[in-house]
C-alpha cells in the first residue's frame, strides 16, 4: 500500500523510553509470570517486584542495597528537628549590627529578624539549602539550623558572627569615630564564606534605588527559588536558586522583575563561573577584587559590596557609590560635595580598616541634610 497507508519503519527509541521489542515476540500472556528485574551493580538500587492488585501491573519499588544508603527526604518537614550549637563571643557581639548587612530591604525572603530578637537566615551553602536561627542568650550565642546546610551553616557559626575579625586593629584618628566605636561596641565585621549570595543582589542594586533592587530581589527570588527548609512556613523564608537556576530564569521575568538587561546579563555571565567566583572567599582582598572583577559588568563597587560580606574584609571600601563620598567627606572634613579621590584622601589614615570606618561613620548618625528629592525609581515592566 501506497501513501500514508503504507507500513512505517520503527522509530529508534529515544533514551528516556524503552526499545521495541524484536520482530516476532510476543507480550507476556495475563497468565505469564512478571519478568525479573535486573540485579543492582556497583551500589545501584536494588528493584523488586510487589504484586499487583486489582488486575492491574505489577509495581516495582527500589530498596537501597549493601552499597547505598537509605536516601533522605529531599524537603524537610515541620518537625524534623534541628541541629543545635552554642558558642561564647570573645567580646561584646550585637546581632543587629553584624547581621545587618546581610538583609536586603525589610521584607527580605532570605532573612528575617523577629520581635524577640531572633534571627532567621536562609541561605544555599556547598552542601545544599540549609535555615541558620540565631539568637543571644546572656553572654552566649544559641543557634539552631535545618536542612542538607545545616553543618555547613553552624560550622560557620563563628565566622559569621566575626569571630575572625580584629576590632581592635582599628585605630580612630577622628573623635567621631572614637565617640562612635565606644558607643557601639557590639560591632564586628561578618563573614559568610559565600560569594554568590552577596554578588547577585549586589548586581541588582547598581546604578538603581536601594527600593528597586529590593524589589526584584524579593520577585526573584520568591519565584524562581525554594521554600527554605525547617519551620520557616510562617516567616515565608526562600532560598535563592542556585547556578542553574539563575541561568534558567527566562528574559521576561527579569523584565517584570524590572532588571533591565544590563544587570540580568551580568549575572548570568557570573554564574556560569560561579565556582571559580566562591573560590574567591578564601583569597586575600586584591586577589579576591580581581577575580570577581574579571567578569564584564562587575566593577569596584559590586565587589567590594560583595566582599564585605562573603569575606569580612574590612578594608574593601565601596567606591563608585553616589552618596557615600559626600558621607564621609560630610563627617570627617565638613565637605558635603567630595568625590571618591577625596574620600580615599581623607581615608588613608584607617588604610586596611577603610571599610570599619565608612560602617563607624553610617552608624554615626552625621550625614548631610538632604538637599534634593528622592531618586524616581525606574520601571521598564509596562515597556
Amino acid at each position: 500500500m501506497a501513501g500514508r497507508f503504507a507500513p512505517r519503519p520503527a522509530r529508534a527509541a529515544l533514551p528516556h523510553q524503552a526499545a521495541a521489542p524484536p520482530a516476532g515476540a510476543t507480550a507476556p500472556s495475563q497468565g505469564a509470570p512478571p519478568l525479573r528485574a535486573a540485579e543492582p551493580t556497583h551500589g545501584a538500587p536494588a528493584v523488586r517486584e510487589t504484586a499487583a492488585s486489582h488486575g492491574g501491573p505489577a509495581v516495582r519499588s527500589a530498596e537501597p542495597s549493601h552499597d547505598t544508603q537509605a536516601v533522605r527526604a529531599a524537603k524537610p518537614t515541620h518537625d524534623s528537628p534541628p541541629l543545635t550549637r552554642e558558642w561564647t563571643p570573645p567580646g561584646p557581639l550585637d546581632l543587629r549590627l553584624v547581621l545587618g548587612p546581610l538583609r536586603r530591604g525589610p521584607a527580605d525572603p532570605t532573612f528575617r529578624m523577629v520581635a524577640d530578637g531572633t534571627f532567621w537566615r536562609a541561605t544555599r551553602t556547598p552542601e545544599g539549602p540549609g535555615t541558620l536561627r540565631v539568637a543571644s542568650r546572656g553572654d552566649r550565642i544559641a543557634a539552631a539550623a535545618w536542612g542538607p546546610g545545616a553543618d555547613w551553616l553552624l560550622a560557620g557559626l563563628p565566622a559569621l558572627l566575626g569571630a575572625d575579625d580584629d576590632p581592635d586593629a582599628f585605630v580612630p584618628r577622628h573623635r567621631l569615630l572614637a565617640l562612635t566605636r565606644h558607643r557601639r561596641p557590639g560591632l564586628r565585621l561578618l563573614r559568610t564564606g559565600l560569594v554568590m549570595e552577596s554578588l547577585i543582589p549586589s548586581i541588582l542594586e547598581q546604578k538603581v534605588t536601594t527600593d528597586e533592587a529590593y524589589r526584584a530581589w524579593r520577585h526573584l527570588v520568591r519565584r524562581f527559588g525554594t521554600p527554605a527548609p525547617g519551620p520557616t512556613a510562617d516567616l515565608g523564608l526562600h532560598v535563592m536558586p542556585d547556578p542553574r537556576g539563575w541561568a534558567m530564569i527566562p528574559s521576561w521575568e527579569w523584565h517584570r522583575a524590572n532588571v533591565d538587561a544590563k544587570r540580568s546579563s551580568t549575572i548570568l555571565r557570573a554564574v556560569r563561573v560561579a565556582r571559580r567566583l566562591e573560590e574567591a572567599a578564601t583569597m586575600n582582598l586584591p586577589e579576591a577584587l580581581t577575580r570577581l572583577e574579571l567578569i564584564p559588568g562587575i566593577g569596584p563597587w559590586t565587589s567590594a559590596e560583595t566582599l564585605q560580606r562573603s569575606n569580612g574584609a574590612p578594608d574593601a571600601v565601596t567606591v563608585g557609590d553616589l552618596h557615600l563620598p559626600g558621607i564621609v567627606g560630610h563627617a570627617l572634613a565638613d565637605h558635603r560635595d567630595a568625590d571618591d579621590e577625596e574620600m580615599l584622601a581623607l581615608l588613608t589614615p584607617y588604610e586596611g580598616q577603610r571599610h570599619r570606618a565608612t560602617r563607624l561613620i553610617l552608624l554615626s548618625g552625621h550625614t548631610p541634610k538632604r538637599r534634593a528629592p528622592r531618586m524616581t525609581p525606574g520601571n521598564i515592566v509596562n515597556l
